[in-house]
């Protein structure tokens, strides 16, 4: 019978024992890294779903009762000035007249007690601003808002200690 065994030690395909433990090692090594990376993937599936399990069921803010709900605000109250009919100064000297109809906004009906001794301080803060306008002054929206801006700072200025929320325009004729 023939010797399986050369003797330069090769085995029967011409390859040397070694080298054929290695490859099964290798192909075996191979079929482990397969199994070991479905492991792998498995338990971190199952430690994120543990983990999120934990954080939702212990760890997780209660949810905290509802507040009992703060009363709205009162309703705002509006003050009527009288109507204001000034003269404004023309571009060719003729004689241009404004009528203003004019409220201001308070936040509470006590503010309009408070600035109901106050009214001649406002009145005349808005004369003294309104005479000196242009009737240019007064031209498209952008002049009627800086109108009422200035209205409501003066009118906060006069009215002090009390606060004017807003200047409402009722009527506002050019004549």
């Amino acid at each position: 019978m023939a010797n399986t065994d050369t003797a330069d030690g090769e085995g029967q395909d011409g390859q040397n024992p070694a080298e054929t433990e290695k490859k099964g090692f290798v192909k075996k090594l191979l079929g482990n890294k397969k199994m070991l990376i479905i492991v792998v993937a498995a338990l971190l599936l199952l430690l994120g779903g543990g983990g999120a399990g934990l954080y939702f069921l212990v760890l997780a803010p209660a949810e905290k009762p509802a507040k009992a709900e703060e009363p709205p605000p009162p309703p705002p109250t509006y003050f009527d000035i009288p109507d204001l009919i000034v003269n404004i100064q023309g571009a060719d000297g003729n004689p241009v007249y404004l009528k203003l109809s004019v409220s201001l906004e308070l936040a509470t009906a006590e503010d309009k007690n408070g600035v109901q001794p106050l009214m001649p301080r406002v009145v005349d803060q808005f004369q003294g601003y309104l005479r000196e306008l242009r009737p240019d002054d007064l031209k498209g929206s952008a002049g009627i808002m800086r109108v009422k801006e200035e209205l409501l700072r003066r009118a906060n200025v006069a009215a002090a200690p009390y606060h004017v929320r807003d200047v409402l325009l009722k009527e506002m004729i050019i004549q």
